[in-house]
């Protein structure tokens, strides 16, 4: 592999290399390439710190719904407590194996009950971004409480892992249509509730830009496994590559990324890591594939020529 690539994450026949350090300046390559050094295709992997957070009823997991008369939903909290006791632990050890760097959206409320796993994300060289203080819907708040959330999430981030999210994710991705300004308000750079491209993307806040690093469903645990089922984690796989091959193709004609989506309950259970690891493998097979944190990809947008833009 081109030393170009060294530093970006660029997948080898065997390993990847580390993704760019936080805060680094890339400048957009001269050669008429789509992403800077030589890169081909750009992946991007959420990992969601949310569990502790979650509201007492309705909250999604695998268990018979009650209601809040019935008293506390007791097995649904341990459903939720495997995500910071085993899958947020046994996800960490396979993005070391394989070398690859993520964005963790964490609810501020999760960090606050295990601030010592959060710090240990970001000590592992994974991006800490927004996701909200708590589980409340933020299109039920007013302006001030919807601000307040904002400010107590970055907080609660800033106090365990000593860095401030510049990237944000709403609840279910349903923003208001003051997020993005209360955002900016804030030193916030990037969001990414939109499923509208597999590229990045421009829009105008208060006439400036702010950038669009967009998430997808079909790539997305909570989305295909609901609350355990029903695709199996094979077929999770089989769809990953298959995205994977579809977008590799096409990035030799535009600029492409994939985006993946993995959930402390969902995602770290021992199939389903067992099945990332073979998707990580499939695009390790390919020159010129970089996983890439998602606050860089934002800096990328506001760089590189060509970006598209959606109405603000």
């Amino acid at each position: 592999m081109a030393a170009a690539g060294a530093g970006l994450g660029i997948a080898t026949p065997t390993a990847f290399a580390q993704s760019p350090a936080p805060g680094a300046i890339v400048r957009p390559s001269s050669d008429g390439r789509f992403w800077p050094d030589g890169i081909r295709l750009v992946i991007s992997v959420s990992m969601q710190f949310e569990a502790g957070a979650q509201t007492e009823h309705g909250n999604g997991s695998p268990f018979p719904s009650m209601k809040a008369t019935d008293g506390p939903d007791l097995p649904a909290r341990t459903w939720f407590d495997y995500g910071w006791r085993e899958g947020i632990p046994r996800l960490l050890d396979l993005w070391d194996r394989h070398g690859v760097k993520v964005t963790s959206h964490m609810i501020g409320r999760a960090v606050e009950l295990q601030p010592a796993l959060a710090k240990e994300i970001v000590a592992r060289g994974h991006e800490a971004a927004a996701h909200g203080q708590t589980w409340e819907p933020h299109w039920t708040m007013t302006e001030a409480q919807e601000l307040a959330s904002y400010r107590a999430n970055v907080a609660a981030i800033q106090q365990a892992t000593g860095t401030r999210p510049v990237g944000f994710n709403a609840y279910w991705m349903r923003g208001t249509p003051r997020t993005l300004r209360l955002l900016q308000s804030l030193g916030f750079t990037y969001h990414i509730d939109d499923v509208g491209a597999d590229e990045p993307m421009l829009t105008e806040v208060q006439g400036k830009p702010f950038a669009i690093v967009p998430y997808t469903l079909r790539n997305n645990d909570i989305a295909r496994f609901g609350a355990e089922g029903p695709l199996t984690a094979a077929g999770f796989a089989q769809d990953l590559k298959d995205e994977f091959d579809v977008l590799y193709e096409e990035a030799g004609r535009r600029r492409r990324m994939m985006s993946i989506a993995t959930h402390d309950r969902l995602g770290g259970t021992p199939a389903r890591v067992k099945a990332l690891g073979d998707f990580l493998r499939h695009a390790a097979a390919h020159p010129g594939v970089a996983f890439v944190r998602k606050d860089q990809i934002a800096r990328w947008a506001l760089e590189l020529p060509n970006v598209p833009r959606k109405p603000g």
